[in-house]
């Protein structure tokens, strides 16, 4: 099987990419921070407080987590519910970032993530995906863009889910994640040493078929 790892900071273009590519290369597209996200909303909706390790951690037992794909598009149940529209808000990005940080979360997590690797040609987008996840992946990306091209990419897509959410919010939210991501003791959100580096800053089908291009190239 392929396996195409994209990692880099929120806002980056990670999901667009890994779309667009899953799109034209036929491949499916496994995107990681739905399923941190996922982790998050329960957490939350249990009355813990995400940044509570022990308190999460005594939640994972009762954690039941599947990813499906309907028509093409990933949808996360969480408990039998399908949840895929409720977990794309501000409160639940910095929930996800910090139940990610805590390392019995991540061993939970990770045997599903690389047994749906084993079973399909996957293009994978997180944060640690290439050091961690798939440390083998025929491909890894690390991608990179300014932080007002990033701002403006994340704003969009939370005023679209009906956010009301200034400019100023969306980057002091995303520093403060990209500080806390760089850090954490366990995977840290760093490229792989083998990682590729994609700037997306500017127009994204320069970055669509340069990612193309090299993934053909090392798919021969």
């Amino acid at each position: 099987m392929v396996s195409i790892a994209i990692d880099g900071p929120s806002g980056a273009g990670k999901s667009s990419l890994s779309n667009a590519l899953a799109e034209r290369l036929g491949y499916i597209h496994l995107d990681t921070g739905a399923i941190y996200r996922t982790v998050a909303l329960y957490v939350i909706e249990s009355g813990v407080d995400p940044k509570d390790a022990e308190g999460v951690i005594a939640l994972i037992p009762k954690m039941d987590v599947v990813i499906e794909y309907v028509d093409g598009a990933q949808r996360m149940i969480l408990c039998g519910e399908d949840v895929t529209g409720r977990i794309r808000t501000s409160e639940i990005s910095a929930g996800a970032s910090a139940v990610s940080a805590i390392p019995e979360v991540r061993t939970f997590l990770l045997e599903l993530q690389r047994d749906f690797a084993r079973r399909n040609n996957v293009i994978m987008d997180g944060r640690d995906i290439g050091t961690v996840i798939l440390p083998d992946a025929t491909v890894k990306f690390f991608m990179t863009a300014s932080d007002d091209a990033r701002a403006e990419r994340r704003l969009a897509e939370l005023v679209e889910k009906g956010e009301k959410i200034s400019i100023d919010e969306v980057k002091s939210a995303m520093a403060t994640r990209d500080k806390n991501d760089k850090s954490r003791k366990v995977a840290p959100a760093i490229p792989a040493d083998d990682a590729i580096f994609l700037d997306n800053s500017g127009p994204f089908e320069e970055t669509l078929e340069k990612a193309l291009k090299i993934i053909r190239e090392r798919t021969k």
